[in-house]
């Protein structure tokens, strides 16, 4: 990785760094910087790079550089007091910010010339008419470089933005885009095309997975765990179920059912949640429920074998369940979702405390820059739309630094949406390793004919 940044930066093109969640795109950016820094004094000048990044990161950062690059001057630009001139940057070798920051500083930041500009987890500038692409644009730099595990998060589109920030030019303008690949690739399957695009961006992508370098990395195991709904339980599962199945058949039939997209997500969300637990949507809820049982149950096995487990939901709502339920039986547990301030502490605590082996995260707020090793199993409550998504939250225990082996669960609960959505996956994975892209967004991408499998 880091020869190649040298070759990006012999002739002054931008990179795109995606290596795979885990394989240390935090570090080799810090060596480039280093090495930077050193040939740069060697030549008898100095210069600034700035490094903007999702607000959770940065705790991770300036930790990795502690470690791996000590002789960095870093300065952290956010808060409230931060400067509000750009003179105090040129004392420093890298400046941290967040998107959010450099889109409200853009006036101070554009008034500077960087060396480097580099953009952590750049999927947060895929959409073109956002205020952080916008504001990126404006920054100033002799390199710029992108880091991402996912630069394709929903749709080829999601391309244009970042390369357009590396290389402007290099992809067209964006109406070309979308019409020349964007459209052919993702509605018409263009096979020529995708080959086309992927030799276009190639010299200014790597990517590696963790499967071609770290040989170092123990195995993770995935399990899928079938759960059967307790009869209270499926009871209400029918009754909801078929109230929306009627509502959408009708709307096929009278052809609004393209109209009707956001009914269609809230009752499928709203199905997946008496999938885990029918107390999510009902409060006066009384029953039980079949998968909390079989979670619990495994939960203890796996305590009483001295293991640490990460649990992740995208529903807040259950992590509240399992909380009660944790806190009823004194089991100790840590807890982080997207309003969780003191996210350092949190997982040090757990990384470090002998008697703290349960960690219920959020996907939402999980998915990003948390380094877990201590885990060795992972339970996913629920499963995603958004295959690459449920990787990310795997990838927080399966990352260099891991000696164990990590045991995956996925909990489904049968004969529900969840075992569907389940299957639309894999059909849709085949459409996703075959581009760079993860997926496509999913409901949009769903026909009346998958959405009547969906609720069979």
């Amino acid at each position: 990785g880091y020869n190649w940044f040298h070759f990006l930066k012999n002739y002054h093109f931008g990179g795109c760094l995606a290596d795979d969640m885990g394989l240390g795109k935090t570090i080799q950016t810090l060596a480039l910087l280093q090495k930077h820094k050193e040939d740069t004094e060697e030549a008898g000048s100095s210069g600034t790079s700035l490094i903007i990044m999702p607000t959770s990161l940065i705790y991770n950062w300036l930790n990795e550089a502690k470690k791996f690059a000590p002789k960095l001057k870093m300065m952290v630009h956010t808060g409230t007091f931060r400067y509000k001139s750009p003179d105090v940057f040129k004392n420093y070798d890298v400046v941290i910010t967040t998107y959010g920051i450099s889109r409200i500083d853009i006036d101070l930041f554009k008034e500077y010339f960087f060396d480097y500009v580099i953009l952590d987890e750049s999927q947060n500038i895929k959409n073109p008419s956002s205020k952080s692409f916008q504001s990126v644009k404006l920054l100033k730099s002799r390199f710029k470089l992108i880091l991402s595990g996912t630069p394709v998060e929903n749709s080829v589109n999601d391309l244009w933005t970042q390369m357009s920030f590396i290389n402007p030019g290099l992809l067209g303008t964006q109406q070309f885009f979308l019409n020349e690949f964007v459209t052919p690739i993702e509605k018409k399957k263009d096979e020529d095309k995708a080959r086309r695009l992927q030799a276009l961006i190639k010299p200014f992508v790597l990517r590696r997975t963790k499967e071609q370098v770290a040989t170092e990395l123990p195995p993770k195991t995935e399990n899928l765990f079938y759960c059967q709904m307790s009869e209270e339980q499926a009871e209400v599962y029918e009754k909801i179920k078929s109230e929306y199945r009627n509502e959408l058949l009708k709307s096929i039939e009278e052809g609004t059912y393209a109209k009707q997209h956001i009914q269609v997500l809230q009752g499928l969300i709203k199905l997946r949640q008496i999938a885990n637990h029918p107390g999510m949507i009902d409060a006066e809820y009384e029953g039980d429920s079949g998968k909390f049982e079989n979670v619990v149950h495994t939960l203890a096995n796996v305590l009483d074998g001295g293991h640490k487990v990460l649990i992740f939901s995208q529903f807040v709502k259950q992590l509240t369940i399992y909380r009660e339920y944790f806190e009823d039986k004194g089991i100790p547990y840590v807890y982080l979702d997207g309003s969780t301030k003191n996210r350092g502490d949190v997982v040090q605590r757990f990384q470090e405390d002998e008697k703290t082996r349960v960690f219920l995260i959020s996907i939402k707020a999980g998915g990003v820059g948390l380094n877990l090793t201590q885990a060795d199993y992972v339970f996913i409550l629920d499963p995603w739309w958004n295959p690459a998504v449920e990787q990310q939250a795997i990838d927080r225990t399966h990352r260099i630094g891991q000696t164990k082996n990590v045991f995956i669960y996925k909990f489904i609960t049968k004969d529900t949406v969840e075992e569907k959505i389940l299957a639309l996956q894999q059909r849709k994975l085949g459409v996703a390793r075959a581009l760079i892209t993860t997926e496509e967004s999913f409901i949009k991408s769903l026909s009346a004919e998958d959405i009547k499998e969906i609720l069979g």
